[in-house]
This record gives C-alpha cells, sequence and structure tokens, in this order.
C-alpha cells in the first residue's frame, strides 16, 4: 500500500511539473490572440507552439509518456494540444501508437488541435494501409471533428497517386456535419486538385457535396498559388449559384 501511495504521488508530482513549465511560458497578449482565433477550445495559458514542441519531443523521448498521454492533465488547450505532439513524436509499434490514437481523438473539440494531430501522425506515412482501415469507423462518424479528422489526415498523409481516388471518394461521402466538417473537406479537395487536377476535375464534375463545401473548395483552388492562372478562370464557372447550403442561410 505504501509504495502503491508513493507511485501516485510521483505521477501527481510529474503532471503538476509539466503544468508548471505550461505556466512558465505563458504570454497574456498570444492567448488573447489565441482565443478569437480557436473557438470552442479548452481555456488557453498562451503558450507558443514551438515551445510546445519542444516539450513534447521531451516527453516522447521518455519511457512513461503513454502515462502522459493516459494520466496527464487536460485542463488546458496547451495540454491537449501537447498530448497530441507527443503522440505524434513517440516511437513505438504502430498498433500501441493507433490504441492512443483512438483514446486521444474523442478529446479533440477545436480545429487547430486537430489539424495538429493529423500533420503531427507521421506514422500513417509508413503504415498507410493499416491507418487506412483505422480510419474506416470514423468515416461514418457524426462528429463534426472526428469527420474534420479523417479529412484532414487524408490530405496530409494519402493524397497520392495509389490513394486519390479512394481519397475523393471519401470526400464525397462524408456527412457535412458542421462548419469545421466542411471546410476541412473543401481544404482537402482544393489540396487534391494542385496534386492530381485531372482526377479531381472529373470529381468537380460529378459529386454528391453540398454547395457550401464545394464552393469552399471552388474559392480554396482560386486562392492557390499553385493553380494555373488559366484553370482558374474555368473553376470560377464552375461555382454553383442559385442555391445555399443550411450553413449560409
Amino acid at each position: 500500500m505504501i509504495q502503491k501511495n508513493k507511485n501516485v504521488k510521483e505521477i501527481d508530482n510529474k503532471k503538476e511539473e509539466i503544468r508548471q513549465k505550461l505556466i512558465q511560458f505563458q504570454e497574456e497578449d498570444y492567448k488573447k490572440f489565441s482565443s478569437s482565433l480557436i473557438p470552442g477550445s479548452k481555456p488557453l495559458l498562451g503558450v507558443r507552439i514551438p515551445i510546445l514542441r519542444k516539450l513534447a519531443k521531451e516527453i516522447a523521448k521518455k519511457e512513461e509518456w503513454i502515462s502522459f498521454l493516459e494520466e496527464g492533465k487536460e485542463d488546458y488547450f496547451e495540454e491537449i494540444m501537447l498530448k497530441v505532439l507527443v503522440l505524434g513524436y513517440a516511437k513505438a509499434e504502430i498498433e500501441v501508437i493507433l490504441e492512443q490514437a483512438k483514446k486521444l481523438i474523442p478529446k479533440i473539440s477545436d480545429w487547430s488541435v486537430n489539424d495538429s494531430f493529423c500533420s503531427n501522425f507521421q506514422v500513417a506515412r509508413k503504415n498507410r494501409e493499416r491507418v487506412w482501415k483505422f480510419l474506416i469507423p470514423y468515416m461514418d462518424s457524426k462528429q463534426e471533428f472526428e469527420l474534420r479528422m479523417v479529412a484532414v489526415l487524408l490530405m496530409d498523409h494519402y493524397l497520392t497517386e495509389d490513394y486519390i481516388d479512394l481519397v475523393l471518394e471519401v470526400y464525397n461521402q462524408i456527412e457535412p456535419v458542421g462548419y469545421y466538417t466542411q471546410m476541412g473537406v473543401a481544404w482537402g479537395i482544393a489540396t487534391a486538385y494542385a496534386k492530381f487536377p485531372k482526377q479531381t476535375m472529373a470529381f468537380l464534375k460529378n459529386n454528391q457535396l453540398d454547395d457550401f463545401t464545394y464552393n469552399k473548395a471552388i474559392t480554396k483552388m482560386l486562392e492557390s498559388y499553385r493553380v494555373p492562372l488559366e484553370e482558374k478562370e474555368i473553376l470560377r464557372s464552375m461555382k454553383r449559384v442559385g442555391k445555399r447550403s443550411k450553413e449560409e442561410k
């Protein structure tokens, strides 16, 4: 019993130590600025991402990184962000990583943590087939950020010759649940066009996207420096008019 209490105390001390490190680097002005950009997030301390990345790399190198993910504090935005960054930097078997990802995904409640989770999830590039299978249940989700996670993660790691058609098929089937789902899909389609214009153009001419997502995808293509001017003229003429999605009404 004494040993058990000692272990609990050590864990609590490590949790508090990490929080104190975050508090040490908080900036009030940055907190105010970031809070306005990340609606729906947990309360912010105001710690810059490069600092979080440095701390995450340190934690990921330690044997107890899983304990941090499972037992570390989650009261602040930075504490959740730190966990998704640690998972991205951690070195372990793919099944261990996926098990931890499964526990973290339901805790994502804003676009910033979501997109950092996706971009940092580099194991997907070395294990595309396995991670694709892992994502299948989330493709039919009704949760806004689970669907955005699918959209952005596919954009970050699956826009390849082997997967482009499958990715576009998923984008076509994702339910437009909420603004951040729609914008994630639009972003993914626009990026797909920059990399695979032929396949994506065919998709744009025959899809089941809601009007808001479709038009946002076109807008992002028009804003992209990777799309030639002559193609932008064609894309501009393809925008849907006369209809508005529920989110636009």
